[in-house]
């Protein structure tokens, strides 16, 4: 399935269902996250984060409510997704730009952590061209 394609964001929404750990991860954290990915294949690609009563989802469009957002071109999220670009610097010299809440964005790091084999799983299925 190609990055970012609506099969991708599908196929994250059955691996969160497969990783019960999340559950305590999201403990009673309320925040919306979306990331908008601009200039791929497909155009501008928006899709979602959702933590709140327990539960973590994932789904295209924007979070209702939306607290944090992520933008960045596709070149810098094929590159970060594959390693191939470091996050941190990344955000540093403005290649992935955030706005909205920081606070809550680090709350939600267990989250984020947790949510490391769901991203492993479907890389393997990927592909980034």
């Amino acid at each position: 399935m190609r990055y970012l394609s609506l099969d991708w964001i599908d196929a994250l929404v059955d691996e969160v269902a497969r990783h019960p750990a999340l559950v305590d991860a999201a403990g009673d954290l309320d925040v919306g996250i979306t990331q908008v990915i601009a200039d791929g294949p497909e155009g501008t690609v928006v899709y979602h984060l959702r933590i709140a009563d327990g539960a973590v989802r994932f789904g295209s469009g924007p979070a209702e409510p939306e607290h944090v957002r992520f933008e960045q071109d596709w070149e810098t999220a094929v590159g970060v997704a594959t390693n191939q670009i470091n996050a941190q610097e990344a955000f540093i010299s403005g290649r992935i730009r955030l706005t909205g809440d920081q606070a809550a964005l680090a709350a939600a790091q267990p989250v984020f952590g947790a949510l490391d084999p769901v991203f492993s799983a479907v890389r393997e299925h990927t592909e980034y061209s």
